[in-house]
């Protein structure tokens, strides 16, 4: 048992039925993220020099790598957020939930299989055409992918549409947004931020992965012969819409969490306001067109497309991430709040998301960008928001649900991890100051072993940190294995 005072994450308990789902979803969840971890490690190992694999295989880890997490955190996301707001009786159906969970698995099988036995590896953005134009891998490894990636799509959008249908029941469709806040008359219905957050989330979530859907079926026709000659700008914009939102929004699902939780260590209320509305309004319209700073090197581009990336990008980094930061210091500030070891990873993680987004505001810099475009930098700042922000804040999510684990045990594995972590992402953020440019499956020709070497030892050292922590969670499996009585819940 934890050696402090218990405080639950919600106020009461969410029903039995959901907290064996979460328990389930979450514990593939983090053995999928480790699994993905291994492999970019494997990855910055063979870029050091300090093993030696076949170039290939690199590039089908590569791309089961960048896929696989955006799926994976993607979903611990929404399975976060639906554990919280069913305490406050937003219900989707738990056998939709169920089969959104086979479906996962289905597609990360499929996946698996295309890029490891089949060699898939055009990369996570499956940049069209490269999947038709002379592939080193079999046909059937294209077709397996685009059906995996087509059901794991299937599985995001039943999740979306039943979490915004059971937030519609609960609280009603028109006052989801929160606009009742800017009503003359009248007080306003009152929305709880997590509700707000969750439904800008998912309407950003459900237009990009009906886009991705898209371009994933017109590459299924072509792979089947039923159509071929699409625009290949037109398509990149698809799948850059695709990708760039939906690791946006897993992001903010844990920013969702953090409003909700928080206030349960810090004793202070956290409601929606106009300020907050309005900011989280804004982040809707922002984020779906902030995209466009991944285009800025292709000079076809229609010009105004260019301008509004960078009017979007600097602008969908400021509102929410404001409020948000302020919202923060004012629940810990003066509050006597005690630093366990919750609070402790949500705090870190909106410093790793503000890190992190001050070094994509910096990408996004028309100037800056024709120097650091596909440089390491690009994979330092998502890494960033991602490792050191969105995944700290999913871990303690994840300790809140089981809670099983020493206190002391997780802030020393939090302490390695931070070591670990930032010193991993300084070897490419130094190697994106000096141009080194990403996704090459060797930099020995460039002479950078020792920086691409030093930042997988401290990988590793990030990686043995979780494990420790993460060993908490199975030996309270195993628990529940030999004591049936212990799984009621």
């Amino acid at each position: 048992m934890a050696n402090h005072e218990t405080i639950a994450l919600t106020p009461t308990a969410p029903p039995a039925p959901v907290r064996r789902l979460a328990k389930v979803w979450i514990s593939t969840v983090l053995a999928l993220f480790l699994v993905l971890v291994g492999l970019g490690i494997v990855m910055r190992l063979n870029q050091s020099a300090l093993i030696t694999l076949n170039n290939d295989f690199i590039y089908s880890l590569m791309t089961l790598h960048g896929l696989g997490m955006s799926g994976t955190l993607l979903a611990s996301g929404l399975v976060i957020v639906w554990y919280l707001l069913s305490a406050r009786e937003v219900r989707p159906y738990t056998t939709l939930m169920w089969i959104a969970y086979g479906l996962s698995m289905a597609g990360t099988a499929g996946l698996i299989v295309a890029t490891m036995i089949g060699r898939f590896a055009p990369g996570w953005y499956v940049l069209y055409p490269l999947p038709f134009v002379n592939p080193t891998w079999p046909a059937w490894a294209s077709g397996l992918a685009f059906v995996s990636l087509i059901v794991l799509g299937v599985s995001w959008l039943l999740v979306q549409f039943s979490l915004l249908a059971a937030m519609a029941r609960r609280y009603g469709f028109g006052h989801l947004l929160g606009w009742q806040y800017f009503q003359r008359n009248g007080t306003p219905q009152e929305i709880p931020p997590i509700v707000l957050i969750t439904t800008i989330s998912l309407l950003a979530g459900t237009i990009a992965t009906l886009c991705g859907a898209v371009f994933l079926l017109l590459n299924l026709a072509q792979w089947g012969g039923l159509a071929s000659g699409y625009d290949p700008l037109l398509m990149k914009n698809m799948v850059f819409l695709f990708g760039h939102t939906i690791v946006n929004i897993t992001m903010y699902l844990g920013i969702a969490a953090v409003y909700e939780v928080l206030p349960r260590f810090s004793g202070r209320s956290w409601p929606s306001n106009k300020i907050v509305v309005l900011s989280w309004n804004l982040a809707l319209i922002f984020v779906l067109f902030a995209y466009f700073h991944h285009l800025y090197m292709d000079f076809v581009q229609p010009e105004s497309f260019q301008y509004l990336g960078q009017i979007a990008s600097y602008a969908s980094s400021v509102p929410a991430t404001v409020v948000t930061v302020f919202g923060v210091i004012g629940q810990v500030l003066h509050s006597g709040l005690k630093w366990r070891f919750i609070p402790i990873a949500f705090f870190l993680g909106i410093v790793g998301w503000v890190v992190g987004g001050f070094a994509a505001v910096i990408d996004s810099t028309i100037g800056v960008n024709s120097i650091f475009h596909n440089t390491l930098w690009v994979p330092a700042h998502f890494h960033t928001y991602f490792l050191m922000g969105y995944v700290l804040i999913a871990l303690a999510m994840a300790y809140g649900v089981f809670y099983r684990e020493s206190e002391n045990v997780a802030r020393t594995s939090l302490v390695v991890m931070l070591l670990g972590g930032y010193g991993f992402l300084a070897s490419f953020y130094v190697g994106g100051v000096f141009g080194i440019p990403r996704r090459y499956a060797s930099y020995s020709a460039m002479q950078i072993d020792a920086l691409s070497g030093l930042g997988s030892k401290l990988a590793l050292l990030a990686v043995v940190s979780a494990l420790v922590f993460l060993a908490g969670f199975v030996i309270y499996l195993i628990s529940l294995a030999l004591k049936p009585s212990a799984a009621s819940d």
